[in-house]
């Protein structure tokens, strides 16, 4: 069991290099005061499945590398994502080389300052997808 002080405000790189974990659920993750999230699963790269329906990202401003390298994923919903204020996303999805899925109909990136790599190494058919869903995502998030 792991227990989290509510008072943390950066889960950076909680979950970076878990190289044996192939599925993670979060029954309950409603934590306000998180900021931070960069690195979260870096480099998850046996992680097969993830279920983030019931993060609280209200007030996290960074998300960048949050998934990079989870090469393993073929499927993500982040639907229930409130990204309101985040303005780094960065290489979030970088070399996400499986995955075929990406829901993020409910992003607002109108305070992003950098979605650069964003989406680099990941499949082209995701990247298109993505691209003619998102008209306002920058040329320099889905570099190869």
């Amino acid at each position: 069991m792991i227990i989290i002080d509510y008072q943390i405000k950066s889960f950076s790189k909680i979950f970076a290099y878990c190289k044996c974990i192939e599925s993670i659920k979060f029954k309950k993750f409603y934590r306000n005061n998180v900021t931070n999230m960069s690195g979260m699963f870096y480099r998850c790269s046996s992680l097969k499945e993830l279920n983030l329906n019931n993060f609280n990202t209200n007030n996290v401003t960074n998300m960048s590398r949050m998934l990079s390298g989870c090469s393993s994923l073929k499927e993500l919903n982040l639907n229930n994502f409130n990204t309101n204020n985040v303005t780094d996303i960065s290489g979030m999805f970088y070399r996400c080389s499986s995955l075929k899925e990406l829901n993020l109909n409910n992003f607002n990136t109108n305070y992003v300052t950098d979605m650069s790599d964003m989406l680099r190494g990941c499949l082209d058919e995701l990247k298109l997808k993505i691209k003619s869903q998102f008209k306002n995502f920058k040329e320099e998030a889905f570099n190869n």
